[in-house]
């Protein structure tokens, strides 16, 4: 990394829900919501802009751990606000607290986890998994 990042530093993303991100779990009393899984990629996508600009041209970040709330619905058409806050770093090692709100109320909040690895060794250990 070029440098740690400071803990204390925040991104902030907005995202639009639309079908392909949706769920539609009760198509006759309900309508279609924004999907779990893509409310954590929204999330995990904020944090990995958060770090981005530090790492050197070798690296990139990884998720390596969510615990996310999933705590209201919101509707397709709608817009999503994450944030992304640096809470500790541990060389590699990155936590945040990550929420998400829509215009209504917070959706979302939890604990996201970030490891700087270095793309060679990576790609190295993609490429015995490839190959076996």
């Amino acid at each position: 990394m070029k440098t740690t990042p400071r803990v204390g530093r925040e991104h902030e993303k907005i995202w639009k829900v639309d079908a392909s991100k949706s769920i539609d779990l009760a198509p006759d009393k309900l309508p279609a919501v924004l999907a779990t899984p893509w409310l954590i990629w929204f999330l995990e996508v904020t944090s990995l802009e958060l770090v981005q600009p530090q790492l050197d041209d070798d690296e990139l970040s990884v998720g390596v751990a969510v615990e996310v709330e999933h705590l209201a619905p919101t509707l397709v058409g709608e817009e999503v606000t994450c944030r992304a806050r640096l809470v500790h770093a541990d060389g590699p090692l990155l936590s945040f607290h990550v929420e998400a709100r829509d215009r209504h109320e917070l959706i979302a909040r939890g604990l996201h986890k970030r490891r700087v690895v270095a793309i060679e060794k990576l790609a190295a250990r993609v490429q015995r998994k490839s190959n076996p």
